[in-house]
């Protein structure tokens, strides 16, 4: 080979690799736009630019990504477990409560029938206290009034005994915790059997940590990533140039 055949394909390397370093500088313009989503491994950036840390994360129905960090918070089991655990305890206490007011109930309707007999006996003495002395005015007033005074305890106790009858059938209605919970929790057993059968599906032999790392880039990538550095393009030039 010649020394001008030489100096020719020399120039034609150096044509190309100047092509090459433009591409990339264009390539890194452009990706000064684009957020970068290397410097904390706990953060990402949204399209609105907004930093998204594990701290302020925010569930979202129209943003797919990112993808809801892996905080207790944003476990599904361990939500589903709380649900079924705080709904169970709250069932309890609502159903303790009603017992409680059912319990009120059945005394003011025993003390309602404890003055009904008193006033079934006063009726009695002033129907006798009336039919005696007829022209005794006082004796036919409490005699009336007494009256009007059972009727009143008779529909205080005929609400009561509605009240008691709502009481059950809420209890009747609240059965439906039980079912929902036991609903939820065979959600949760299925969830946690496809999480094992998961896991079994994709064990390797190889310890993670004694696998060879993954290219940044490979032929047919349709990234951005830059596939030599400028220091590495550098360096060649050099060599080129001092051979």
């Amino acid at each position: 080979m010649t020394q001008e055949e030489l100096d020719a394909l020399m120039a034609e390397d150096l044509s190309d690799l100047t092509s090459s370093v433009d591409s990339t500088d264009n390539v890194s313009d452009t990706s000064l736009d684009e957020p970068d989503l290397t410097e904390d491994a706990d953060a990402v950036v949204q399209n609105s630019g907004h930093v998204v840390t594990h701290d302020n994360y925010r569930v979202s129905s129209i943003s797919a990504w990112p993808p809801p960090p892996p905080t207790d918070d944003h476990k599904v089991v361990n939500q589903l477990d709380d649900v079924t655990k705080d709904s169970e305890k709250k069932a309890t206490e609502m159903f303790d409560k009603l017992e409680t007011i059912s319990g009120f109930c059945l005394d003011a309707e025993n003390t309602s029938n404890d003055a009904k007999t008193c006033i079934a006996r006063n009726i009695e003495v002033f129907e006798i206290l009336h039919e005696k002395f007829p022209n005794v005015q006082t004796f036919s007033e409490l005699l009336e009034l007494n009256k009007n005074l059972d009727n009143k305890i008779d529909n205080i106790i005929s609400n009561v005994q509605m009240g008691q009858d709502e009481i059950m059938m809420t209890m009747d209605m609240m059965q439906y915790q039980d079912i929902h919970r036991q609903k939820i929790e065979r959600v949760i057993n299925v969830m946690r059997a496809l999480s094992k059968y998961m896991n079994s599906l994709f064990e390797g032999k190889i310890d993670d940590e004694k696998r060879v790392g993954s290219a940044m880039h490979i032929e047919g990538d349709t990234t951005t990533e830059d596939v030599v550095s400028n220091a590495d393009i550098e360096a060649l030039i050099n060599s080129l140039g001092k051979k």
